[in-house]
């Protein structure tokens, strides 16, 4: 019988190899392998120390961590129904495992042990950190509850694991459930000629004359934007904003689960003896109270509103007098901007697009890096991966050293849930063969290529946006595979403060608004033309249009998030829907329709890890801003600068404070300035 290729640990996950029903065995396996070599470390008698106690117990747990890492990444990339069945089947078990782990009253005074003997100080400040962080943890995994509650505490997180996963899955078969086809071509005006051929190979898909549109991104999106049909926006538009709500199928709505993870993770945070899950998720992050979050994102709403109003008049303005649309509504808002941006800017989205094929921006992206930190970075052939259009590329030293790996999976389709996002697979550690290789997942949800030019595919072409996006996930995928810590716990991005963890990729994002950095990455699809000088410069004047709306969108989001984990009550008579509409009252300055269900798809903090930390985003945007200030006083290639970042930031990991690494890079705290001038949102701008 072939070895089960979850338990193969030797290199590289085995995709090529890999079945569902290989995970039931390769989990309970290894659960059983981490329990007795905790049973075997919580008997033991001699003096705890890095070698006999934290090593051994890192070893069992990684490798359940690699293999389940690996289920969990085929069912956000290549979803299916056998493999979801799985999947839930054994998360029950695995979060009772962590739960377990982080209420072992013994390893927890193991780990007190180590901490209070003389071996402590003589261990690096690394080792020292990744102990700090476990007897954190301990104490918010319930280590310390008296055993009722230990036993509360775990039912209450498996419940919350199943409720989680369950909401995800239901945003992901209420948008893959909406087709909408449309048979008359006149009734597609505006759209661009991409979007059409993909609409229309979607609908032949299917059997189906015409073109078919989704809500997946790639459809989605230049609908809102292009389409001159405002009964078509206005349809699409509807079914997004009410995916996963009462509107659909019953099944799928989550407008109950969102009160019952609400209100299980308020009791799981009183269990611990905190008031509220806000006070307990920011226990580990930089921010210090959710009234002290609270009052960032006050601040900030107060310096970006009346620009979001400005914003929000002129836009009023110009569809009324320029496009006949006295009654601006959420699904004319994307349309109406690009016009207007076009009419101010004489530019738009899709004429830039075509400047950014595929082939030119990956290794244009590539050169960035490379530049900065002195890596090179090449493609890796004959590794198996999940889907065909995956790639796989290593990052080596200036001595050709490799120093990591990442997978490449670019494209939307219907078993792969929406948005973008890095995640490990493996995480660089010291073992007793040598450094192990950190290796990377970095997930796009790009419109594959479509098409032909003389025979040949057409490469896929991105909008400025998403070359952002995808600049912004390398960022992530840098800092987790350019790390120079060698012990698990903070190597790459472990033990990084939420709030921080954000702050290499928004850096990266600069770069795609500097020129030399640009252009590289630029080459018409069709006539091999770099990006015009002159369009670049019509880029850079809109580069923040309409910056107060989307600021303060984003404002919105934070501010929901964190009253409804603070002093929002899932069992009082204040529904949650009103919640977010109160919010909106204070600091939005575009009120969606009565329909619109938002929260229901907000997978970030419902089924991701941004719960009572979604204001993470522009928290840490405040110190991406303010490093990448210093790229532009010395030169954003300046080699100095580049190699101080990744000495400072990327390869330290969460060995210490990510208030430290900022300061060590920087050289004092951080500044709210460079934010609000990257946003336009200065006393000349508002004047």
């Amino acid at each position: 019988m072939p070895i089960n290729p979850l338990l193969d640990f030797a290199g590289l996950p085995r995709f090529d190899a890999f079945k569902t029903e290989y995970v039931t065995p390769a989990v309970d396996r290894l659960l059983a392998d981490a329990r007795s070599v905790m049973a075997e470390l919580c008997a033991a008698t001699v003096s705890p120390d890095w070698d006999n106690f934290v090593s051994p117990l890192y070893d069992a747990t990684e490798k359940l961590n690699r293999a389940w890492g690996q289920v969990g990444h085929l069912n956000a990339v290549m979803n299916s129904p056998e493999l979801r069945e799985v999947y839930n089947a054994n998360l029950p078990k695995v979060t009772q495992f962590y739960t377990e782990y982080g209420q072992n009253q013994r390893l927890f005074e193991r780990f007190k042990e180590l901490d209070a003997s003389p071996a402590m100080a003589t261990l690096t400040p690394a080792r020292r950190a990744v102990i700090e962080h476990e007897l954190r943890d301990f104490r918010l995994g319930g280590a310390d509850l008296p055993a009722d509650k230990k036993q509360r505490f775990m039912a209450v997180r498996e419940k919350l694991s199943a409720l989680t996963s369950r909401f995800s899955d239901n945003v992901l078969d209420a948008t893959n459930a909406f087709g909408h086809y449309v048979e008359a071509k006149e009734a597609l005006a505006g759209l661009p000629a991409d979007a059409l051929e993909a609409a229309h190979e979607a609908a032949a898909a299917d059997g189906k004359p015409g073109w078919k549109f989704t809500l997946h991104a790639p459809s989605f999106m230049p609908v809102m934007q292009y389409a001159d049909n405002r009964a078509l926006r206005e349809t699409l538009y509807r079914a997004y904003a009410t995916r996963a709500a009462e509107f659909g199928k019953p099944e799928w709505d989550n407008t109950a689960l969102i009160n019952e993870i609400v209100g299980l993770r308020r009791e799981l945070a009183q269990l611990l003896g905190f008031a509220s899950f806000a006070e307990y998720s920011l226990e580990p992050k930089m921010a210090e109270s959710p009234q002290q979050v609270l009052q960032f994102l006050s601040d900030l709403a107060g310096k970006a509103k009346p620009f979001a109003q400005r914003d929000l008049v002129e836009l009023k303005q110009f569809a009324r007098e320029e496009w006949d649309l006295p009654d601006l509504q959420s699904w004319d808002i994307s349309y109406a901007s690009e016009k207007l941006r076009n009419a101010r800017y004489a530019f738009s989205d899709q004429e830039v697009k075509q400047y950014f094929p595929e082939t030119t921006v990956l290794p244009g992206m590539f050169r960035v890096v490379e530049t900065l930190y002195g890596v090179s970075i090449e493609p890796t052939t004959g590794v198996p991966a999940w889907h065909p259009d995956v790639r796989f590329f290593s990052i080596r030293d200036a001595a050709h050293n490799l120093i990591g790996q990442f997978y490449l999976d670019l494209y939307a389709r219907p078993s792969k849930r929406g948005g973008a996002w890095m995640d490990d697979a493996i995480t660089r550690r010291r073992t007793g063969g040598g450094i192990q290789t950190p290796v990377a997942y970095l997930n796009c949800n790009f419109a594959p290529p479509v098409g032909e030019v003389d025979g040949k595919k057409r490469p896929a072409v991105f909008t400025h946006d998403e070359v952002i996006t995808l600049f912004h996930e390398f960022g992530h995928g840098l800092h987790h595979l350019l790390t120079r810590i060698d012990e698990l716990g903070v190597a790459g991005i472990n033990g990084v403060e939420w709030d921080a963890v954000e702050l290499p990729s928004q850096f990266m994002e600069n770069f795609c608004w500097e020129w030399d950095a640009l252009m590289p990455l630029t080459q018409h699809v069709d006539t091999g033309a770099p990006l015009p000088r002159a369009l670049f410069d019509k880029m850079l004047a809109a580069k923040n249009f309409q910056s107060g709306m989307q600021m303060v969108r984003q404002i919105e989001f934070s501010l929901f998030d964190v009253h409804l984990h603070f002093d929002f009550d899932p069992a009082g008579a204040m529904p949650v829907q009103a919640l977010i509409d109160d919010v909106r009252r204070q600091v939005a300055v575009i009120i969606p329709p009565a329909f619109n269900r938002f929260a229901q798809s907000f997978t970030h903090i419902f089924a991701g890890g941004y719960a009572a930390g979604y204001y993470s985003y522009k928290w840490a945007e405040v110190l991406s801003a303010d490093a990448f200030s210093l790229f532009e006083e010395r030169g954003v290639f300046d080699a100095k600068t580049g190699a101080r970042f990744r000495d400072e930031i990327l390869a330290v990991g969460g060995s210490r404070s990510a208030l430290d690494s900022f300061v060590a890079f920087r050289g004092r705290p951080p500044s709210i300035d460079a934010l609000l001038r990257h946003n336009g949102m200065t006393a000349a701008a508002a004047a």
